[in-house]
């Protein structure tokens, strides 16, 4: 059994020069990491490429390394290169995020939007352009919009861990508390909807749908700097992370400090999350697919962090491309994400469902059957 796991599954060992650090890595994953990677670029020149002036991808290319003409690098610098690296990093923020959050819980449904994470930036945002609330949203407004759905979203966040920290139950306490403060805001959402004028609820229902909007290379950098830093945190506690996907036990007996580590994690994945809900809105279902892709083309038992991040890079640049390319009038974003990701949580739903009642050998069978 050991020989046959290790040619289905080849594995290699690459130790640092000069150093006692070695690295383990699996062909498998790095083939699929590496492929996200390079669809990811491609579909991300196509994006760029796109639009009222249909750009070649030659002249995209060029253009991206300083050798096209003049309108060219206009149109792709000034007005579409901001929008697809914001869509990347907003992408990369969720994967990781997500595969953090169903590492921990130990479940394929959970994401940061079970968290409360997305509701509570929403909230907090339908606040800002309602002016639902007095004295605390006039200043959360003259924070501005972004940082107003961030802040809200981190206390959100923090709300859940400090719950579901002081509660006994483990990582499903954590799950149960995340869905019932979601309810809370979104019905806090939909009560500010409800009161509010209604050429605000417009501007509202707008941002709480998840656009990639034309942005300013200020707003671009600093979610740059936030995502890609945080997105290093979380790499470096990758290690500890897969112990904890073995199981507490084993994870104590590897020397993680599990309280600690559970929490900073956790911490990141908030935090990445209310950075990409600050750029973009609330953009769903991303955080829940992308985890789950990568987890089944690299055939490992949790996501990887980093494939995890790349594979939601390419989903949100896909559905981006889409949305501008397939209807006659632009949809946003997070219309296309949602819209992939109802079927995809069925399926995930069904496919457990059928797992848990017949076991996963018989429906192996009957699919072996059938071809």
């Amino acid at each position: 059994m050991t020989a046959q796991l290790e040619v289905r599954r080849p594995t290699s060992a690459v130790r640092i020069p000069g150093t006692r650090i070695s690295v383990r890595w699996r062909l498998r994953p790095v083939v699929v990491t590496v492929t996200a990677a390079v669809t990811t670029f491609a579909l991300f020149c196509v994006s760029l490429g796109t639009g009222d002036l249909a750009i070649s991808l030659p002249d995209v290319l060029a253009t991206l390394f300083g050798r096209g003409d003049t309108m060219h690098a206009f149109v792709i610098h000034d007005l579409r290169l901001p929008r697809a690296v914001l869509g990347v990093l907003v992408g990369l923020a969720l994967g990781v995020s997500g595969a953090i959050v169903q590492t921990i819980a130990r479940n394929p449904l959970a994401s940061p939007d079970v968290l409360g994470v997305t509701a509570g930036a929403g909230a907090a945002a339908v606040a800002v352009v309602t002016g639902v609330g007095g004295h605390t949203i006039s200043t959360l407004s003259a924070l501005g919009l972004p940082l107003a759905a961030m802040i809200g979203g981190l206390l959100t966040g923090i709300f859940v861990l400090a719950v579901s920290a002081l509660s006994k139950g483990g990582n499903q306490r954590l799950v149960l508390v995340g869905v019932a403060v979601t309810a809370i805001m979104s019905a806090l959402t939909q009560w500010m909807l409800v009161k509010a004028d209604i050429r605000d609820v417009g501007q509202a229902q707008l941002w709480l749908v998840g656009a990639l909007e034309p942005r300013q290379w200020s707003q671009v950098w600093m979610t740059l700097w936030g995502i890609g830093g945080l997105t290093i945190l979380a790499i470096a506690l990758a290690f500890p992370l897969r112990a904890i996907a073995l199981g507490e036990d084993v994870a104590v007996m590897l020397g993680v400090r599990l309280t600690v580590v559970r929490l900073s994690l956790l911490l990141t994945a908030v935090l990445l999350t209310g950075i990409a809900v600050a750029a973009a809105g609330p953009v769903f279902a991303v955080a829940l697919i992308a985890p789950q892709v990568t987890v089944r083309l690299s055939r490992l038992a949790s996501p990887p962090l980093l494939a995890s991040g790349i594979m939601g890079a390419l989903l949100l640049t896909a559905a981006d491309l889409c949305s501008r390319t397939m209807f006659a009038d632009p949809l946003p974003v997070g219309v296309v994400t949602a819209a992939i990701g109802g079927p995809f949580l069925v399926l995930v739903i069904l496919r457990a469902n059928l797992a848990t009642a017949f076991g996963r050998a018989p429906l192996r069978r009957w699919w072996k059957s059938r071809k």
